[in-house]
């Protein structure tokens, strides 16, 4: 697959990609006229990153992380390490909760306050 399709597929742009390869998290060969191929997978392997970018995972830990997922083993430290991102989601997620919950106090009190009294 060439680098347009899987940009396009997995909802990326081709700088994206580009970093990804830079990373190595992503590797593709190329053609005789230098372009580069990608393999079937790599779409998937793409959102699997944007998955790992989004929750704040850094591209050192992606790149430990991605042999895992492709192979299904661990080390002792890639689980050390799994366990470490997971409580520092959790914490964030907490944290997530207390703010929106902050949010919705100050929007129920504001409506309230202006008479609107209706709320989300």
């Amino acid at each position: 697959m060439r680098i347009g399709e899987v940009a396009a597929k997995a909802g990326v742009s081709v700088r994206s990609l580009r970093y990804y390869e830079q990373q190595d998290l992503l590797h593709s060969s190329r053609n005789p006229g230098g372009q580069r191929r990608y393999p079937d997978g790599a779409v998937e392997r793409v959102r699997l990153i944007q998955q790992l970018y989004s929750v704040g995972l850094t591209s050192r830990t992606i790149r430990e992380v991605l042999p895992f997922a492709d192979a299904g083993g661990a080390s002792p430290e890639l689980l050390e390490l799994l366990a470490a991102e997971r409580d520092r989601l959790d914490r964030q997620m907490t944290d997530l909760r207390d703010v929106r919950r902050r949010l919705h106090d100050c929007i129920t009190e504001a409506r309230n306050h202006d008479g609107t009294g209706s709320s989300s």
